[in-house]
This record gives C-alpha cells, sequence and structure tokens, in this order.
C-alpha cells in the first residue's frame, strides 16, 4: 500500500473515530438530560405525596378550621359562612328537607328562573316544577359566556350584560311554560363567589375569585346589583333566593335523596355545603330555626394547612395570581390550576432537561395556556403510541416529533398532579364527615350519608373521580364507607336554586289564605 493509501485510510478511521466519539457524547448528553427529566418527575412525585397518615392530619386540620370558622368571623381561613336557608324543598312545603320550620299545605309548583353564576360562563334555567307528585317537569337553558373584558370591568356592565341575556332567554317563553297571569317571575340566583349573606335573598359580595377583578361591585348587594340592571333592560323579575353554586346543589341533592348531607362542587372552583346544627353555631346571634339546623357555607377552597404537600411549582403559581396567599386548596385541587401546574412543571424540564430539544417551545411559556381538559385528554389516552398527548402538545404547544417515552412521562405528571388534587378533594370530605359525627358507626348503627357532588372536573375527569372515591374508601375503612355514597347531583346548583326560589316565593301565603 503506498503511503498516500495509508494516510487516506489513516485521516478516515480518525474521521470515523470523531464521529464515533461525537455520537458517543450527544448520546451520553441526551441520556443525562433525560435522567435529569426522570429525577425532577420523581422529586416532584414525593413532594406530592399524599400518605393515608398525612390526608388524616389534613382532614382533621380542616374539622378544627369548621369549628373555628362557626365560632367568630374571622376565626378560621374557612369562612363558614351562614346561607340563611334553614328549609329545602322536597317537593311538599310539609317535607322539607331539612326539618320542617313551616307548617304549610302547599306543593313548590309553577314555573321558576335560576341564573347561575359561577366562572367564565353564565347559565339561565327555566323551570316548570310539578309539585311533589311530577317533580321537575320540565327545564330548558342557555350558556352565556362572559367577554373578558366584563371580568374586570365596571359592575354595572357585568349586570347589564347579564340581565340582557336573562331576558332575552325570558322572551323565548313558549305558550306551555310561562307564568300564572297577574304574577311576577321568580328567580332564584346562584353566585359562587364569597358573599356575607344578610337574608334568603340579599348578600354583599366580600371578593372576587376565578379571575374575576370586578373592583366596585366589592361590598355591595349582589341581588341589587341584578335587580337595578333587570330594571334597566324592563325586565320585570323578583330575586326570591341568593344562593351558593354549593348551596344550590345540596338543595337540589336533597330534593332527589333526603339522605344528603353536603355538597361539594369540583369545578373550574371548589367549594363545600352541608347541613349543621343550629346550636353548634356560637356566632349565629338570631333566633334559632325551628328546624334546628342551617345550611353552611364552607367557603372551603381559602383552606389551608401545614400538611398541605405543596412544592416550588403551587408557590409560583400562587404568587403570579390575582390572589397571592389565598385559596391555596382550591389551587391545589380545582379544574381552574390543575392543567397550569402540569405546565410549569414541563417548562422547568424544558428549560433544565431539555425535554423538547435545545430552546424552550415559546407557547409552553404561556401561563393557563394548558387547561386542565387537555391535562384530562392526555391522561386518560390508551392509545399504543399515545396520538392524543402527541396531538393535544402539537395543538395547543407547538410541540412536534415528540418521543413515545416523553410522551409516557407527561401522562405520568398528569396522574402526579391529578392523584394528589383526588386525594386532598376526598381529606376535605372526610373531614366534614367527621364534623357531623359521620366518620364512625356506632353501635352497629347504619347511618347512610349522600355527598352530592358537581362540577365539570368531577363529571368528566374520570380518573380523578375515580381516585378521590377510592381515596375516601381508604380514608372512611370498608365499614364506614358502607353507609357513604357519592352521587353525581348533574346541574344541581342550578336546579338547587330555582326549587329554592320555589319554597321562598312570595305568593306561598297567597296560595295559604
Amino acid at each position: 500500500m503506498g503511503k498516500v493509501a495509508v494516510g487516506a485510510a489513516v485521516v478516515c478511521a480518525a474521521a470515523v473515530c470523531a464521529a464515533a466519539a461525537l455520537v458517543v457524547r450527544h448520546r451520553m448528553k441526551s441520556s443525562g438530560k433525560w435522567s435529569r427529566a426522570v429525577a425532577m418527575l420523581k422529586e416532584f412525585e414525593e413532594k406530592c405525596g399524599t400518605p393515608s397518615s398525612k390526608l388524616k392530619q389534613v382532614a382533621d386540620a380542616l374539622t378544627v378550621e369548621m369549628h373555628a370558622g362557626l365560632a367568630s368571623d374571622g376565626g378560621s381561613k374557612l369562612k363558614m359562612l351562614i346561607s340563611y336557608v334553614d328549609n329545602l324543598p322536597t317537593g311538599s312545603c310539609l317535607e322539607r328537607m331539612i326539618k320542617v320550620s313551616r307548617e304549610k299545605n302547599c306543593d313548590e309548583k309553577g314555573m321558576f328562573y335560576a341564573l347561575d353564576l359561577g366562572g367564565t360562563n353564565f347559565r339561565v334555567l327555566r323551570v316548570h316544577l310539578g309539585g311533589k307528585e311530577s317533580r321537575v317537569v320540565k327545564q330548558e337553558f342557555e350558556e352565556v359566556s362572559i367577554p373578558p373584558q366584563l371580568m374586570t370591568g365596571s359592575s354595572d356592565e357585568l349586570f347589564d350584560y347579564i340581565a340582557s341575556a336573562l331576558a332575552k332567554f325570558v322572551a323565548t317563553e313558549s305558550d306551555s311554560l310561562h307564568v300564572s297571569p297577574g304574577r311576577q317571575r321568580e328567580l332564584g340566583f346562584t353566585f359562587s363567589f364569597p358573599i356575607k349573606q344578610t337574608s334568603i335573598s340579599s348578600g354583599t359580595l366580600m371578593k372576587w375569585t376565578k379571575g374575576f377583578t370586578v373592583e366596585d361591585t366589592v361590598g355591595e348587594d349582589v341581588v341589587a346589583e341584578l335587580t337595578k340592571a333587570m330594571e334597566r333592560v324592563g325586565l320585570d323579575m323578583r330575586v326570591a333566593a341568593l344562593v351558593n353554586d354549593t348551596v344550590g346543589t345540596l338543595a337540589g341533592g336533597r330534593y332527589n335523596n333526603p339522605d344528603v348531607v353536603a355538597a361539594v362542587i369540583l369545578g373550574t372552583g371548589t367549594n363545600a355545603a352541608y347541613v349543621e346544627r343550629a346550636h353548634a353555631i356560637p356566632k349565629w346571634h338570631g333566633l334559632l330555626p325551628k328546624s334546628e339546623e342551617m345550611v353552611i357555607n364552607m367557603e372551603w377552597g381559602n383552606f389551608q394547612s401545614s400538611h398541605f404537600p405543596l412544592t416550588e411549582y403551587d408557590q409560583e403559581l400562587d404568587a403570579g395570581t390575582l390572589n397571592p396567599g389565598e385559596q391555596i386548596f382550591e389551587k391545589m385541587i380545582s379544574g381552574m390550576y390543575l392543567g397550569e401546574v402540569v405546565r410549569r412543571v414541563l417548562c422547568k424540564m424544558a428549560e433544565e432537561a431539555a425535554i423538547f430539544g435545545d430552546t424552550v417551545p415559546p407557547k409552553l411559556k404561556t401561563p393557563f395556556i394548558l387547561r386542565t381538559p387537555h391535562m384530562s385528554a392526555m391522561h386518560h389516552d390508551t392509545s399504543p403510541d399515545l396520538k392524543v398527548v402527541a396531538t393535544n402538545l402539537k395543538d395547543i404547544l407547538e410541540i412536534s416529533n415528540t418521543s413515545l417515552k416523553l410522551r409516557k412521562l407527561i401522562i405520568e405528571l398528569c396522574d402526579i398532579v391529578a392523584t394528589r388534587g383526588a386525594r386532598l378533594s376526598a381529606a376535605g370530605i372526610a373531614g366534614i364527615l367527621k364534623k357531623l359525627g359521620r366518620d364512625t358507626v356506632k353501635d352497629g348503627e347504619k347511618q347512610r350519608s349522600v355527598v352530592a357532588l358537581d362540577g365539570g372536573l368531577y363529571e368528566h375527569y374520570t380518573k380523578f373521580r375515580t381516585c378521590m372515591e377510592n381515596t375516601l374508601r381508604e380514608l372512611l375503612g370498608e365499614e364506614v364507607f358502607g353507609n357513604i355514597a357519592v352521587e353525581h347531583s348533574n346541574d344541581g346548583s342550578g336546579i338547587g336554586a330555582a326549587l329554592l326560589a320555589a319554597s321562598h316565593s312570595q305568593y306561598i301565603e297567597v296560595e295559604e289564605s
């Protein structure tokens, strides 16, 4: 072999060795980055841990805070608001949902409206009640989106928009579904924000949540604001009952099942309400209701405990919200925030472990771009190549060409976040049952307790729902759980508000005379 050929061979071999070294280094580098991503996921999972012992501490802490909130206003992070609802409909005024507080021989009959305002959409409903025998004969509803600018605008602008939509809906009444001649239309108003209730049909807004910042409504009576708006649009309608969505769900749930003792909303936001013994409410200074019971609106989204499995991602999320330091429980378990926690973890992995390449995808940096329905869709993906995960990454975050192992990692991340939220939700329910003394079986007594659940998160996120129910069984034990039921109260808050409007109708007295 000539010198030239030998030289060429040496150069060639050197080039091959160099290329091989580059490949090895690249693989080592990629392997190192992937190991970092896996380590980050493992660390996050450990910090999100919710063993039974920790959940029982959370449940106990909730019970303690419930007692404190009932003792005095400001005594707890839980507001434990008195709803002024001590009699709820069951189809007959002789058989109230809570023990009889007014002995009247009448059925809830007729047509009533409900307005359900609790997030970026609101619903208007028309419900035809047929009394004890026929129950809910017919219902119609319409959902309306609130333009983003109205969520941060003036009170008049927001309520005028709502009243106009309500007036348009009223105009669609059919001949077979309308109020009796000479009667004013009556409305149950479900208002799913913290209010200081002053009567069954009045309450002042304490603060906005869920992205609303209509400052001139704070401190005002929301029924008065709606009534003025209805007058401005020429709609003759009386607000007969003002309720929180959980109180409405409790009403709707107990209307169908007398064993319902509490209601929980798990949707964009979260809250709980339950029936309390009136003598167990030290801050109640009025006359004790004849029923000796009162529905309490917990506002449990603001619950806080040192036992919460908080992470750096939760703390960063909280710091960037409109209400830092508040609604911590809600930020860990509700639909508004679960997807955002997943996004923040993915963003940190993209920065520190380059899971999407050398640059962080620009869309991934956008807060709240990854919504919980997207997270749920990915979490439930069972296709062999995890096509749903790939499609969501591409359509929402503009991330293409992801590997199968990366998609699997993303599903694991969704599972960690959903599991933590579901198990904490179960701990909250266990805390309420403990406060009611329904977390034990006394002398073989079979005391059935039903919790009515509503909200898109509970209804549509199957893995979340299943995990929550299994965790409640784990916390209570088989014997106690045998007496507990969790039931979906579909559209409970809307129907419940209409039912409450019926049971507090101004025409009950007229019918009695």
